[in-house]
Order: C-alpha cells, then structure tokens, then sequence
C-alpha cells in the first residue's frame, strides 16, 4: 500500500533482522502476516483484526538463533509504524481503554497516546513456550512497541491459567484499547493536550 492519511510503511533491517510493515489506521481489519513465528504471527494479526487496521508485516529473522530477535524487532516497526501513521495526531480521542474476556482469561487495556513511552505490564507465571514462543517474549514485545511508538501502555491480567488465552487475550484487549485511542473524534479540534503537543 502507498502512504496516505493515517497510513505508513516502515523498512527496519539490521544484521539480524529484515522487517516489513505496512499499517493503516483506518481499514476494517485486513491482515496478512508472516514472521516465521507462527504464535507471534497469530497475536500480531490480533491487533490489526480487533483494532480495525489494515496490517501487513514481513519479517525474515535469524530463527535459527532462536525468535526474539524476529519478535523483538517486529515489534520495534510496528510501533514505528503507529506513531508515523499518527502523524501530529490532531483531532484524536487519545485515550482507549478495553476489558477483554477469552473464556477463564479476563485482561484490562489502557492507552494514552502522550509522546512519552511506559509500560506497566502484569501477567502470571507461564509455561514457558507455546509452539515456539517463547512466552517471557511478552512484556518484551509491549516494552519494543510502546518505546517506538511513544505511546503509554498498561496490561493487567485479571484472571487466567491457559497460556494461550493469557497471551492472546492481552493481544486483543491491546488492539481494542488502540482502536479507540487513534479514534478520530468530531469535538477535538487540533492535539488534545493542553501543551499542545503529543
């Protein structure tokens, strides 16, 4: 896709990684994604579908390493790409919020668009893999992203024992929390912050 309004394309290589990714903001939740780490492609098309973004990520990583590179530096474009498909983020809700259930899993979102990157990030012990992901990949994952995009994230897992669930449904109520945030809305006029600036 080209670049328009609200949209971006992000190219990240380094000696262990080449990422490709191409986001907009203001699609209906078209994904297509590979990263060779067939869980993290599943949760990574969470947040296009749930936040109603048009996704497309290409990541040939050094998996024969092992995924954290692959996951790591995914995760860095993608963040990337959000903050440059916000653009100076005039007339944006800003905030978002999601309470997202997944049978016995319950996870709270919360996002404030503010320029200043943060996580707080609050998950059960796991068992350590799921296919091959690495599940202490997790917060790493929030950590790489929110630090690209300059964006203020909290995840708290209220409830949950299947690893999968507790993954996955931080994914979802993420995206969710996002979709609201980069939300147009008619009564903002300009950035919505006092400094006048995100």
């Amino acid at each position: 896709m080209a670049p328009t309004a609200r949209s971006s394309v992000v190219d990240r290589t380094t000696k262990e990684s080449d990422v490709h990714v191409e986001l907009s903001l203001d699609g209906t939740g078209v994904v297509d994604v590979d990263t060779g780490v067939p869980f993290f492609d599943h949760m990574v098309s969470q947040l296009g579908k749930h936040g109603g973004f048009d996704l497309v990520v290409r990541t040939k990583g050094d998996l024969e390493v092992d995924a954290h590179h692959t996951v790591e530096d995914t995760s860095i474009a993608l963040g990337q790409a959000l903050r440059e498909a916000l653009g100076d983020k005039a007339g944006i809700r800003r905030f978002g919020d999601a309470l997202v259930p997944l049978d016995e899993t319950l996870v709270q979102a919360a996002v404030d668009l503010s320029g200043r990157p943060y996580v707080v990030h609050e998950e059960p012990v796991l068992v350590e893999l799921i296919g091959s992901y690495d599940t202490t990949l997790t917060r790493h994952i929030w950590e790489s992203l929110t630090a690209s995009a300059q964006i203020c994230l909290h995840v708290r897992v209220m409830s949950g024992r299947n690893a999968h669930h507790v993954v996955e449904a931080q994914f979802k109520a993420v995206a969710r929390a996002l979709r609201d945030a980069v939300a147009l809305d008619a009564r903002v006029t300009g950035v919505p912050s006092t400094k006048g600036t995100l």
